[in-house]
């Protein structure tokens, strides 16, 4: 058992192997959004988001009993989210295989901040719309790094066995992207 898994999510696992349905929906109420977020910024639209959510959690629901306990439950369920997303992304008709995360989705926005004034509020709305552009110009592999450790915030260990490549692939990916996101908001982070 990974020793940061936390004893109530050991818990909810141990007892959702048993077929506690409700134990199960515990796992899935307190993943749910961020695989959900997770799939938009793998560059699926809202809708394509949530069936390969679904999936997610059908695919973790039926594997619970193989998983291994080495990682996190967060980091397994990252692991299934790629793969469905992957697959979606693969069977995507080609003229819309560049399509990324739409703008009207309210869940992949930054949380305003009451105590900011509208100028403020603004100009998050407006950073995270040339982020989640920027985002959609990397490379996937590239992309898909920065999410998982940047974004996300798993580890380089955790994100590394997510996209299932050796840790030194993952930090080249990691900061190939960076430095070409760096590149890309330069105007906006340093403006003259």
């Amino acid at each position: 058992m990974n020793d940061d898994t936390p004893t109530a999510e050991r818990e909810l696992i141990a007892q959702a192997r048993s077929g506690d349905e409700r134990a199960f929906a515990e796992i899935v109420r307190i993943h749910g959004d961020r695989v959900y977020r997770a799939l938009r910024r793998f560059g699926l639209d809202a809708d394509e988001a949530d069936d390969v959510a679904q999936e997610v959690f059908l695919r973790a629901w039926r594997g619970l009993g193989s998983f291994q306990e080495r990682a996190r439950l967060s980091t397994w369920l990252y692991r299934i989210s790629f793969n469905e997303a992957q697959r979606r992304l693969a069977r995507r008709p080609p003229a819309s295989a560049g399509r990324g995360p739409d703008d009207t989705d309210e869940v992949d926005r930054v949380p305003e901040d009451s105590l900011r004034g509208p100028q403020g509020r603004a100009l998050d709305r407006e950073f995270e719309a040339m982020l989640e552009g920027a985002l959609a110009e990397l490379p996937d592999d590239w992309r898909v790094a920065v999410i998982l450790r940047d974004i996300e915030g798993l580890s380089t260990e955790e994100a590394a066995r997510v996209v299932g490549v050796r840790q030194a692939a993952f930090k080249s990916r990691l900061h190939r992207g960076r430095v070409q996101l760096r590149s890309q908001l330069e105007h906006y982070l340093n403006p003259s």
